[in-house]
């Protein structure tokens, strides 16, 4: 259980510090048999810092809950 308020604790922590993810797919705009028209699009996860605070005090919770048994 130690572990895994450690492994909960390190998540919310990045949470907070970075408060989205974002990434990129390649979608297919045309196609015209042997020619491809492609088109990068762009994706966003955002959520606010607070969650990964919420996320961390959870973790905190748990771990000094896990020392007193």
């Amino acid at each position: 259980m130690k572990t895994v308020a450690i492994i909960i604790l390190i998540v919310g922590l990045l949470m907070t510090l970075y408060a989205g993810l974002g990434w990129v797919t390649k979608e297919k705009v045309v196609d015209l048999g042997a020619v491809e028209i492609t088109q990068n699009k762009h994706h966003t996860a955002a959520w606010s810092p607070l969650v990964g605070i919420g996320v961390m005090i959870i973790g905190g919770v748990l771990l000094v809950n896990s020392k007193k048994k």
